[in-house]
């Protein structure tokens, strides 16, 4: 448990998430944390629901936060920061979770030497299974990047990229992709429907699968390739999938979606 005080501009499902994560995890005291939202209605509705307060003036928690999250959308930024610009001193850090918006643009509508690092968290953290990427911009401190780094592990799990242009790849991966985990999910439930499946068992089938292959796939001991191996025997019904799934050349497929997706994560920050 830190005494650091946390305040999140935008009180959203996302930071939502992050909120119930600290708490949940007692990385942060209830009484640190404070976020604001843009409407009043609904205001105490929102703070009992996540057992902080929440305001409507963001210069107010701007002057009472150590940490200042970002959580607006990412065309709401630039006037977000104009508004609390001269209420940031370099005390503070100041955390983007806002899509495609640049540490240099976060820096530039900042007091100088403003300490920045940029976040791309995904939808999963809403159940604590979030994959989190960050970038420090050119003031950040190791001690910032680690601060955030295990603030967002009670959401799930994060890494620390590079260079800043591998958030577009990590937007794409794991921003982007639950999407495309769905949709696979979703494809292989309508396929056993096809076949003369009840579409819900055939769901739940798909669903289970899913969370136990990742599971074993994060617990592995051996390599990717070899854990398709262990279940494609040569000669039974797996490896016929398995080479179907390579007639259709699946390996370049994903990576199409991958990239236009990058390149698409990229023009959002220009």
């Amino acid at each position: 448990m830190n005494n650091t005080k946390i305040g999140f501009i935008g009180s959203g499902k996302m930071a939502g998430a992050i909120i119930r994560g600290l708490v949940k995890t007692g990385f942060a005291k209830s009484e640190n944390l404070m976020a604001t939202q843009a409407e009043p209605e609904g205001v105490e509705e929102k703070s009992k629901a996540l057992g902080i307060k929440i305001i409507l003036d963001n210069k107010e928690l701007v002057e009472w936060a150590d940490v200042i999250f970002v959580a607006t959308k990412p065309n709401q930024v630039e006037g977000v920061l104009g508004e609390i610009c001269r209420y940031v001193n370099s005390d503070k850090l100041v955390v983007s979770i806002a899509a495609g918006v640049t540490t240099a643009k976060l820096e530039s509508n900042l007091p100088d030497n403003t300490r920045v690092i940029r976040v791309m968290p995904n939808t999963p953290a809403l159940v604590g299974e979030g994959m989190s990427g960050m970038f420090g911009g050119k003031y950040a401190l190791s001690e910032d990047i680690n601060f955030v780094k295990n603030l967002l592990s009670t959401i799930g799990e994060c890494i620390v990229v590079e260079t800043e242009p591998q958030l577009d790849i990590v937007t794409a991966i794991s921003g982007s992709g639950p999407a495309f985990f769905y949709k696979v999910i979703n494809e292989i439930a309508r396929a056993g429907e096809k076949l003369g499946m009840d579409y819900e068992k055939a769901l739940l089938l798909s669903i289970q699968t899913a969370i136990g292959s990742a599971k074993m796939a994060k617990n592995r001991e051996i390599s990717m390739e070899q854990l398709i191996s262990n279940v494609a025997t040569k000669g039974g019904c797996t490896a016929v999938g398995v080479d179907r799934m390579n007639d259709y050349d699946t390996e370049k497929l994903f990576y199409d979606v991958i990239s236009d997706t990058t390149k698409k994560a990229c023009e959002l920050g220009k």
